[in-house]
């Protein structure tokens, strides 16, 4: 029987192929690259149509896969950026691998950041270390459609400036007029650093506008920032239902077959990763 669906699923267990096209060195212990990987079919682009703040699974035959966030934006044609934190086998492999090499990616996977609830209002993207990933694939997405958002304020943080993703961007962003960057660092001895100095949760609160019924803040990071950010922002008057957060580091399997992602009755994987502050209130602390 012929289908009369227009367009085929593509198997969720199925990777697409893709060439490595470039690699960046990101920080200066050299644990974090970024990936640049081209669709060896131009048709997989199209099929991989994702939004932004969905992860993908990173697939190497013979050693495994890993679920990272997208790091590119869906504005940026012909290509997926994804940051890799060096940390296991796959990781590990994926690092000694070199530009031409050809692996699969499998996804998009999960849900996203509400884009259609975020249009007209402001923006406070709250960000801290290697979770920075899917946040630059969120404000380069509003840097492009611009127009669509109010007050954009992006609070990111790392240990030391050598640590800091996509530093050239960082310096792009900091002197557009349209955008207000507070980047910080836990500690530095560098007598030119011009940014801020301290731990992201004091920043936030130094840095971040109050909160209201226009504004929204994206919450992306380690557990400990995330755990001492929240009082900030309910301090600063951002209700529950207008703080976003991510649990991609809960990602397993990513079409919930696994069942290593749930929290409560939700499959992360499936149900999230992006979840407010009100959503998670009704599950288990476990995240």
């Amino acid at each position: 029987m012929t289908s009369t669906r227009e367009e085929i699923v593509q198997n969720p267990y199925l990777p697409y192929p893709v060439r490595i096209d470039e690699i960046v060195t990101e920080t200066e212990d050299k644990n974090l690259k970024t990936f640049k990987f081209v669709f060896l079919d131009p048709d997989d682009e199209k099929k991989f149509a994702y939004h932004a703040g969905q992860f993908a699974e990173l697939s190497i035959a013979g050693k495994g896969e890993i679920p990272i966030g997208i790091a590119s934006s869906p504005t940026e044609k012909g290509f997926l950026k994804f940051t890799v934190n060096k940390v296991g086998l796959v990781s590990s492999h994926l690092h000694a691998m070199k530009v031409g090499d050809v692996m699969g990616v499998r996804g998009p996977l999960g849900n996203w950041y509400p884009w259609e609830v975020l249009e007209g209002k402001n923006v406070v993207i709250v960000g801290g270390g290697f979770a920075f990933t899917t946040l630059r694939s969120s404000i380069i997405y509003m840097l492009e459609n611009r127009d669509r958002f109010g007050e954009i304020h992006v609070v990111y943080g790392a240990r030391t400036p050598g640590m800091l993703l996509y530093r050239e961007e960082l310096a792009q962003w900091e002197s557009r007029d349209d955008i207000h960057m507070h980047i910080t660092v836990d500690a530095t001895d560098d007598p030119d650093w011009k940014y801020n100095v301290g731990f992201v949760p004091p920043i936030t609160e130094q840095k971040a506008p109050q909160g209201d019924g226009d504004t929204y803040a994206i919450v992306c990071g380690p557990p400990v920032m995330i755990k001492f950010t929240q009082p900030v922002l309910d301090q600063k008057g951002y209700a529950h239902d207008h703080i976003i957060m991510s649990l991609e580091n809960r990602m397993k399997c990513g079409i919930g077959i696994c069942g290593h992602c749930n929290v409560g009755r939700e499959f992360v994987c499936k149900d999230g990763p992006v979840f407010t502050l009100s959503q998670l209130n009704q599950l288990p602390k476990e995240y």
